[in-house]
């Protein structure tokens, strides 16, 4: 597998950001306008395009507002979610200076400010790198991959999370995420809606009307946020295959971290990741334990990660 350029890959993955900010609150506008338009076509409606138009119109300050606030939200709260949702905590160098000789070198040997590191208080093997911006860049492992590996597997491994901080992937994972979650919120708040309209649609042909908008509304919400989904996934598929190659043009040796992955896909289990999005952040998904992800290429299309024997075989051709 050839390496793409260092400088290349930030370019593409910037734009890819770039593209990200812009696309996924077009969806969200597109879907807005679509469900005045789908409402229009009611039989009892006497809305005209010109009508469709003005009530979107009405609500696009109201969208652009909450996007940009639950965007805000998420730039400086996200660190702290991460390691809620993932169970980790800030690992101190007197804690061990293995792992930060390792991080140091690295960093030293590429010239990159050193991230943070934390710790996963579990003895499965498993890691990640979060962050948007140097103040926040983030690596962690969990107490299994620093206890189970070589040093030579566990500086792959590490070398393999700096360069997805390196491309600039993990700021684009997480700006998808964020976006994921904007759909998956609003998912739920309309489905309870129309649990409640549902509910109040028994009195009359009023509540009914309602209940039927409330339903196209839902309808287009599980489409944006399918589209969200399978956009994040190709993303995170992608990167895993880029980084791996980063991390043997660093270290040189492309078997230490096959070996480190084929020890990792034993046991990648880590009992705190509950969150599927927070799960692709590792090197291996969290979830999946010993079962392996189905072959079918209508599943792959939901798969967090390339097949594990697959990069492995890739690194051990290098």
């Amino acid at each position: 597998m050839k390496y793409v350029g260092l400088q290349s890959q930030i370019w593409k993955n910037n734009t890819r950001s770039v593209l990200l900010l812009i696309m996924f609150p077009v969806i969200l506008y597109a879907l807005t306008w679509l469900f005045f338009f789908i409402i229009s076509l009611q039989k009892e409606s006497q809305m005209t395009i010109a009508d469709v138009n003005n009530s979107f119109l009405r609500v696009f300050p109201f969208i652009t507002a909450g996007v940009i606030i639950w965007f805000i939200v998420a730039y400086f709260s996200h660190s702290a979610m991460i390691r809620a949702a993932t169970g980790s905590k800030p690992l101190e160098r007197k804690e061990n200076k293995r792992v930060y000789n390792l991080v140091e070198n690295l960093c030293i040997a590429v010239g990159m400010k050193m991230p943070a590191v934390n710790i996963i208080e579990d003895d499965s093997l498993n890691a990640f790198a979060s962050g948007i911006d140097d103040r926040t860049y983030t690596i962690s492992l969990s107490r299994g991959i620093i206890n189970k590996l070589t040093d030579e597997e566990l500086e792959a491994v590490i070398a393999h999370e700096l360069t997805h901080i390196r491309n600039r992937d993990v700021r684009l994972l997480i700006i998808s995420i964020v976006f994921v979650g904007i759909f998956a919120f609003i998912a739920e708040a309309i489905f309870r809606s129309l649990r409640y309209s549902s509910i109040g649609s028994r009195g009359g042909k009023k509540g009914g009307g309602a209940g039927i908008a409330i339903l196209v509304a839902l309808v287009l919400a599980i489409i944006g946020y399918f589209i969200a989904m399978l956009i994040r996934f190709a993303i995170s598929r992608k990167r895993e295959y880029l980084a791996d190659a980063g991390a043997a043009e660093l270290t040189k040796r492309p078997l230490a971290l096959a070996s480190a992955l084929r020890k990792v896909s034993q046991d990648p289990t880590i009992e705190a990741v509950k969150r599927a999005d927070v799960a692709q952040m590792f090197i291996e998904n969290p979830q999946l334990g010993l079962k392996k992800e189905h072959a079918s290429p209508f599943a792959s299309l939901f798969a967090t990660h390339p097949p594990i024997e697959k990069r492995i075989a890739i690194l051990e051709q290098f």
